[in-house]
């Protein structure tokens, strides 16, 4: 484990359950939110961690906490660290969560990165995905965040939603650009079960655009966000160059990470598992027993991934390297494939290197499913 180098830590309490999402998350009121931070620290310093290049908090709503619980978490998971290799240090945060005192104690701990939770800056399209906070507290929290120091700060965005119109993603685009922020991760509405989202599109209720509306959608975000600078380095993520994201580059270089909290997902030694979801599951665990799933991977399910995380770049899979960290030809497994796909307009092909054309990042999962090797 000495070589795992990236941690996910979630906080799964939010103060308002959006309408699409199907994270593992809860309602912050009248949960047991000490005993959970005591417990995350607990499991986080079972595993001896000296040494980490990126750690994300994510949710739920890690702003949720108060400060003061933010800052013993903090505090807790990063007091045994070797500070001097920790590069990317994340929070995710809701603006309408970011007080002068959260902000304060995420200004004086190691954290270098918060991910501002922004989702549209259409206030009745906010309201309509039954997020909280409106637009002008995405501009207020930037000012303090700036104020505080932080310079690394991603937004995210979501397309495709209920009776968004293109005129709307445009301004939505526009706004974000005139932040002139070093980062953004847009992604297009996927409807989950379990979401009041879901229900309503069982019901009749919601009306989204249509599939051609969506790609058009992401072609003008693709087209509008290189134009201005920002390198599109994954299917759903810009930046500016030098702000990647290092926390999920881990993710998608198919590396393996910690995970840890209820609901999380972590990847070790050739394990995937996920932990107790349910808060009072995961408290009452045993530290060596927090995981519920655990699925050891084989050779064949470890390219497959390889496959389909490294498509997701643009840089995109360099052969040799696969064929060197699976010790076996790329040819032999994917040759018939690579010559189906150089059929298509969805890849781009130097001879080395494979990666999704711009079309490819539209299609993506048309082109994953030809890399699974029992189709």
């Amino acid at each position: 484990m000495k070589s795992i180098s990236s941690a996910y830590i979630h906080v799964p309490f939010c103060s308002q359950i959006c309408y699409y999402c199907d994270f593992a998350k809860v309602l912050i009121e009248g949960q047991p939110v000490d005993d959970y931070v005591d417990e995350l620290i607990k499991e986080f310093n079972f595993y001896n961690i000296k040494n980490l290049r990126t750690i994300y908090i994510g949710g739920g709503t890690p702003t949720t906490l108060s400060p003061e619980q933010m800052f013993r978490l903090i505090s807790g998971i990063s007091e045994n660290l070797d500070l001097s290799v920790l590069e990317e240090f994340t929070v995710e945060a809701n603006p309408g969560d970011l007080s002068d005192e959260m902000i304060s104690v995420l200004a004086s701990s190691p954290v270098n990165r918060i991910s501002l939770g922004v989702q549209s800056f259409d206030d009745h399209l906010l309201k309509k995905i039954g997020r909280k906070h409106r637009a002008i507290d995405v501009y207020k929290s930037l000012e303090k965040l700036h104020r505080a120091g932080f310079v690394n700060v991603t937004i995210d965005l979501i397309y495709g939603l209920p009776n968004q119109t293109m005129e709307m993603v445009k301004a939505d685009v526009a706004k974000f650009l005139e932040l002139d922020l070093p980062h953004i991760a847009l992604y297009s509405l996927i409807l989950e079960d379990h979401t009041r989202f879901m229900n309503m599109q069982r019901s009749g209720l919601l009306h989204l655009p249509s599939d051609d509306k969506n790609a058009d959608m992401y072609e003008y975000i693709m087209q509008t966000l290189s134009e201005k600078g920002y390198v599109h380095y994954e299917i759903s993520n810009f930046s500016r160059p030098g702000y990647e994201s290092k926390h999920n580059l881990t993710y998608w270089d198919n590396s393996e990470y910690f995970g840890f909290g209820a609901g999380a997902s972590g990847y070790i030694n050739g394990v995937r598992y996920k932990n107790h979801g349910p808060v009072h599951h995961y408290l009452e665990a045993a530290i060596d027993k927090k995981a519920i799933y655990e699925e050891v991977l084989g050779k064949k399910e470890k390219m497959e991934e390889e496959m389909f995380l490294g498509l997701r770049k643009a840089e995109g899979v360099l052969l040799k390297n696969f064929s060197k960290k699976f010790a076996i030809d790329f040819n032999e497994i994917y040759g018939e494939v690579l010559e189906k796909l150089l059929k298509t307009d969805l890849v781009i092909f130097d001879g080395e290197r494979l990666s999704l054309s711009e079309r490819g990042f539209e299609l993506g999962n048309e082109v994953f499913e030809m890399f699974l090797l029992d189709r």
